[in-house]
This record gives C-alpha cells, structure tokens and sequence, in this order.
C-alpha cells in the first residue's frame, strides 16, 4: 500500500473520498518518518503502550520494550481510553479558498488533517468527537470510541469536502466556540482549525479561547493559510478582482498598492495571537496548506505526550 506523505499525492489520489484510508496513509509516512528523527520516542507501538508512571505498579511493564528502547512502557489494554479529545473546524466561506482549482482549499486540508488525527486517535484509544461551524455550530458529537462512531465522523468530514459556498454573509467565530466550551467535558484535548476570518472582534475570539480553556482544557490551534497569498500577498502586479468570500463584497485593484498596508495588518494580528495563546498555554501552530503534514501532526503528538 503506498504511503501518502505530501500534498502532491494527495492532489493525485484518485480514492481521495476514501478519508479512513488516506488517513491511514497518511499517519502511515508519518510514524516511519519519526524513526528517523529526534522523535523516535513516539513510535508504531504507541497504540499500546504508555510510558511506566513512577510509584504504579510494575504488573503491566513491558521488558521486552526496555530492552529495545531503555525506556519503561506499561502495556495499554484496549478498553482504556486516555483522553478525550474534541476536534473542532470552521466550515465558513472563506475556509474554501485556494490558490487554484487544482489545489487543495483550506477545508479541505482541515478536514484531511483530521482524518489524520483521529487515526492517530484511534490507534492510541482515545476517544475523539468531532464540531463544525459557519455562523453557528453545523456538526456536534460528544467524543466516543468506537468503531460505528469513527464511520459517522469519517463520513460527516467526506461531507464538508464537498461544501460549497453559501449565502450566509457573516461568521462569527466566538459564537460558536462560547457553545462549544459550555458543552466541552473537563480535561479535554481540544483541537481548532481556522484561519480567523470572520466578523468578530479579536478580543471577542480571545474571550472565547479562555472560554474553551476554563474546564481545564488543552488546546491545540491551527492557524490555516495558504501562505503565498493570504500571508505574503504574493499576487502579480496588475489588476485583480478580488472577492471577499464571507461578505462577496468585490473590488478591483493592483495588489501592489496595498501590499505593505496589508502585510502590516496581518502581522500585527498574529502576532498579537500568538502572544496572547502564549500567555494562556495555548499552542498556536501556523500552517500552510502547500505543505506537507508533518508540522501539524508533531504539535498533536507533542500535547498529548504533555497531558499523559
């Protein structure tokens, strides 16, 4: 079975409806690369295993594992779930954007990142549910593990692939977080893709982060960009018509013009983001959707790892 490991497979996968399997693909290229780098901790066993917790028994230690890795591992029965976990995508009008037809649009890269995770999820007994939202929340599950819950994420997420764009105008985003974290159980892994753009005010997003953050919640955020264009507004130098695809508002212009004025605005806004994630314990992680997988899927591993 090929292992799909960067954007250009998958642009070239014919099955790509099947999500389960190009997860498994995809996680598949991942684990192999982690044996061959600083983070050959995490490996192809960690569906089974936890490290050894000083002063538990030793009943469960596996020694043939130490004697491989030097490390102690105690063995994860299959009925232990670890963490819950709640994945959260916004499915505004503006998460369809991409740089051309024959790209993967924001959604789209969320959604197979989640598939992503939730293997990963899955393979570690975890359990895992799943939120979408525009104006207000589309998909709620609580997060379960088991095996006719995972085909109904799969199948909701095939869904959002296939989203087209609607005629709500305005998303608000802390809305639909506010609902989220007073529906969040305590203690939960929560993960959020989004690119920020939507009609709130950022300190209304702010106070729905903290919100999320109450129940003692860790919490993962995926900035989602397609960074040529939205980050480093790299368009060529003449008339564009450029369309605002959460208002459809339109107006024709040389980026040129604006570009300094632009990437001012969008760097202070980040990083004012960033600083106050980083202030909170929030893990705030960039991602461009013309890259591969590998930053996002280390950011998981390394929370999960902090929360064992």
């Amino acid at each position: 079975m090929e292992k799909i490991d960067n954007i250009s497979k998958i642009l070239n996968y014919k099955e790509i409806d099947n999500l389960e399997l190009l997860a498994k693909q995809i996680v598949d290229g991942f684990i192999i690369g982690l044996h061959r780098s600083p983070y050959r901790g995490f490996s192809v066993e960690f569906a089974e295993h936890r490290l050894y917790n000083q002063g538990e028994s030793t009943k469960h230690i596996d020694w043939k594992v130490y004697g491989r890795t030097d490390k102690l591992f105690v063995k994860q029965f299959e009925e232990e779930t670890n963490l819950r976990a709640q994945i959260i995508i916004d499915c505004s009008n503006s998460m369809l954007f991409s740089s051309d037809k024959k790209s993967l649009n924001k959604l789209h890269y969320s959604c197979i990142l989640a598939s992503s995770l939730i293997h990963l999820l899955k393979k570690q007994r975890d359990a895992f549910g799943l939120y979408s939202f525009s104006n207000k929340l589309e998909i709620m599950t609580e997060a379960k593990l088991n095996e006719s819950h995972s085909k109904y994420i799969f199948n909701e997420l095939r869904k959002l692939m296939n989203a087209k764009p609607s005629q709500i105008k305005e998303t608000k985003i802390s809305d639909s977080l506010h609902k989220i974290a007073e529906q969040s159980p305590k203690r939960s892994l929560i993960i959020l893709f989004t690119d920020f753009i939507a009609n709130d005010g950022f300190d209304e997003i702010k106070l729905a982060l903290q919100h999320l953050q109450f129940n003692k919640n860790e919490i993962i955020v995926f900035n989602i960009r397609d960074e040529k264009l939205e980050t480093k507004f790299n368009f060529p130098s003449k008339t564009i018509k450029f369309v605002d695809l959460e208002t459809g508002e339109k107006v024709s212009l040389n980026p040129e013009t604006i570009k300094k004025e632009y990437l001012n605005a969008q760097t202070n806004i980040i990083k004012d983001l960033k600083l106050f994630a980083g202030r909170i314990g929030i893990d705030f992680v960039d991602i461009d959707i013309n890259e591969n997988f590998t930053v996002l899927l280390k950011s998981f591993l390394l929370k999960r790892s902090k929360m064992m």
